[in-house]
């Protein structure tokens, strides 16, 4: 399986992240995003939204992290990632779209604004944005950290791919100076992940 990605794409590290936890080896090529690989016509007919990751699988292709890793979860002969009950895997989702809906946008609007922007040449952050997407974070953040209370894992006892999503562009956290620090259930339950061996294998490019 051929995994196409960027060492910087918090998207492409959430796969990475599933992929070493399962012991899934997969064929890495990178996509120079600073350069606009993704916008050329080879990369588009592999995704026509000019984004990373894209995995191939023997002519079978597959853009969007969240399904992919739930592809690769579901590949695994280890299915601790992808329990058999349904409520569970309904409830791992849940959290992944949520970061998708909830999560991401702010994220990605700091990380953009406090971090590329600057090493690409685009100039300072647009301070207005910054604070919307602060406040938006926080809102989020909340809800995550009051959920956290009491439980070791976003989704129980166990690790599941709801987490790894979610911890994945929190790696960010120092670049794009995400405001986590108020909230401890977040900071407990990031530091676990921290110490996993995906965490520190798949940790080129974070920072």
């Amino acid at each position: 399986m051929r995994l196409y990605y960027h060492p910087m794409s918090s998207c492409s590290r959430r796969v990475l992240l599933v992929a070493r936890q399962l012991g899934i080896q997969l064929e890495l090529i990178s996509v120079d995003l600073f350069r606009g690989e993704q916008n050329t016509p080879p990369f588009l007919q592999l995704n026509p939204n000019h984004q990373v990751p894209v995995l191939e699988d023997e002519g079978y292709v597959l853009w969007e992290s969240y399904a992919i890793m739930q592809y690769l979860a579901e590949l695994a002969p280890n299915k601790s990632l992808h329990p058999v009950s349904a409520q569970e895997r309904a409830d791992s989702s849940r959290w992944m779209y949520w970061c998708g809906q909830h999560l991401m946008p702010a994220i990605s609007t700091l990380n953009w604004e406090n971090s590329i922007k600057e090493m690409a040449g685009l100039g300072p952050a647009d301070r207005a944005e910054v604070v919307r997407a602060e406040a938006r974070f926080n809102e989020a953040c909340q809800i995550l950290d009051t959920h956290l209370v009491g439980q070791e894992w976003i989704c129980g006892s166990r690790l599941a791919l709801a987490d790894l999503a979610i911890a994945a562009p929190l790696g960010d956290w120092q670049r794009a100076k995400l405001p986590i620090m108020p909230f401890s259930q977040i900071e407990r339950w990031f530091q676990q992940i921290q110490s996993l061996a995906c965490w520190k294998e798949t940790a080129q490019g974070q920072g």
